[in-house]
């Protein structure tokens, strides 16, 4: 199955709601960052959760997630935009815990002290940022009190990724479901009701299940009308530009120390691990392009 989202509204649009399955995004992360099977879960969570939130915002506009615990993983970042691009990165990839009832352990490698970060870039001249507190590195946890507190927004959220014994990804997939102003209490205790019934979402996936047929299960008993759906994909946007803006953003006495060790220097990217390689003519050329913008002559 594709890797996709759907976008819903339900009870006279007094209830929206978005689900994701992203099995092959998050084992992409996998692979190219060599993760263990913790930090795939965790990784997977977080990649997850940002696209979810991204394609609740409009076409251009981007989330970055950050989840920074006490635990054993360090950090762990999900990047997403509202067309469907999703990237991930995790601090420490070979993190893995035993499991704790059955379950892999996600709240102890994030663990339970730090902080969870959002920044959304909605086009104007500063991003919105929003900090809380973690409640349980769960991850899914953090994002409703998130919500609930940083955005005054009640919200069900539900992330999960299901990990094989070879460390392979079998599922992953999540839904945000929101109740609105107006909302009857009568439709959140039965959507309450709902989430309560139905399999972890992971499981959902991994039983086959689209981002449709899961808010079928979640909303269950409403009249629900499907908006939108979305292709979802692992996209890194680094480019060699951006390794040569960095070396150049390190300024001419650095790049001269670089030419003076005589050594190849290799940019890798955390995101997608594609190694970017310099030679020490390449750092000449950065040279000479500081050099055209500033008027400093080339080093002999």
């Amino acid at each position: 199955m594709q890797d996709h989202l759907t976008k819903a509204v339900a009870n006279d649009s007094y209830i929206r709601a978005i689900a994701a399955v992203t099995t092959s995004t998050v084992n992409e992360a996998r692979v190219r960052q060599d993760t263990f099977p913790t930090a795939t879960a965790a990784l997977g969570r977080v990649m997850t959760g940002a696209a979810l939130m991204a394609n609740m915002l409009k076409d251009d506009h981007k989330v970055t997630l950050q989840v920074k615990g006490d635990g054993p993983l360090g950090e762990v970042i999900g990047d997403a935009d509202a067309k469907g691009n999703v990237r991930g990165y995790v601090r420490r990839p070979h993190i893995h815990l035993p499991s704790r009832k059955g379950k892999l352990d996600v709240g102890g490698a994030v663990g339970k002290a730090g902080i969870l970060s959002v920044v959304k870039d909605v086009g104007l001249r500063e991003p919105y940022r929003g900090i809380v507190s973690l409640v349980s590195g769960e991850i899914g946890d953090d994002l409703s009190y998130y919500y609930a507190s940083s955005e005054q927004q009640p919200s069900a959220v539900a992330l999960g990724v299901l990990v094989l014994p070879d460390a392979s990804v079998a599922a992953a997939g999540g839904y945000i479901i929101q109740p609105l102003n107006g909302a009857a209490d009568e439709a959140i205790a039965k959507i309450e009701q709902n989430i309560a019934a139905i399999p972890p979402v992971s499981d959902m996936v991994n039983m086959g299940l689209s981002a449709r047929e899961i808010l079928e299960s979640a909303l269950d008993g409403f009249d629900i009308r499907f908006e939108e759906d979305r292709d979802i994909r692992f996209s890194c946007g680094c480019s060699r530009e951006r390794a040569e803006r960095t070396l150049i953003a390190l300024g001419v006495k650095e790049i001269k120390e670089m030419i003076a060790d005589r050594e190849d220097i290799e940019l890798r990217c955390n995101f997608c691990d594609q190694l970017y390689v310099f030679t020490i003519k390449d750092l000449h050329a950065l040279l000479d392009r500081i050099k055209d913008r500033s008027g400093l002559k080339r080093i002999q």
